[in-house]
């Protein structure tokens, strides 16, 4: 990524447009794979309205249209996602990014475009607590996203992922789908929100 997480086009800086509806919200869904991230974005774009933006799936059609799997198309997914997430915040709608933003040059990306449009962000961490769930999980998993391939339990292990030190909302999703979106549901309420594990 680019020391900045801007890219190197700049962009003018635009207010987004607001519609007397919800004013735009970066919703940021990190985590391991295997954590429930795309179960829970997915659930909560439908309840929500909000526009849903996976990483994975743009990194898969680049391996569809045959690049080969690198590190350069895992950063040229976070960017794309980044520049839809811009144009959607402009239009003043909400926006979920679906990623395991598990480094610090991912999660800049996001406070950057948070702080370009003046919109705030609200960072939620997936967690499954039960390794031997979480393994299940992963192993037993269809292929989420041809052709990317779904990681293995060893690899999911062994994956960089940095604890995050800003506050943020950590859910544990061993709980029922249900409970998991109340809490997410009342941590996107509007206003200051403290720094909490649930």
């Amino acid at each position: 990524m680019t020391q900045d997480g801007r890219g190197s086009t700049p962009k003018a800086r635009t207010r987004p447009a607001r519609s007397g509806g919800p004013p735009p919200v970066l919703i940021v869904l990190a985590g391991l794979p295997g954590s429930g991230k795309s179960t829970v974005a997915r659930a909560l774009a439908r309840r929500t309205g909000a526009v849903w933006l996976r990483v994975d799936t743009l990194e898969a059609a680049m391996l569809e249209a045959g690049l080969p799997p690198s590190f350069e198309t895992g950063v040229a997914a976070y960017l794309g996602v980044r520049d839809q997430a811009r144009d959607h915040l402009r239009l003043g709608r909400r926006v979920i990014v679906d990623a395991v933003n598990g480094v610090r040059e991912a999660r800049e990306l996001w406070e950057n475009l948070s702080a370009e449009l003046s919109v705030e962000k609200r960072v939620i961490e997936l967690v499954c607590s039960d390794p031997a769930e979480h393994r299940q999980r992963v192993e037993r998993r269809p292929p989420a996203t041809p052709p990317l391939p779904k990681p293995t339990w060893d690899e999911v292990r062994a994956r960089e992922y940095v604890p995050w030190n800003e506050p943020h909302l950590v859910v544990d999703t061993t709980q029922s789908l249900d409970e998991t979106l109340a809490r997410i549901l009342m941590y996107l309420r509007p206003g200051p929100r403290p720094n909490r594990r649930e």
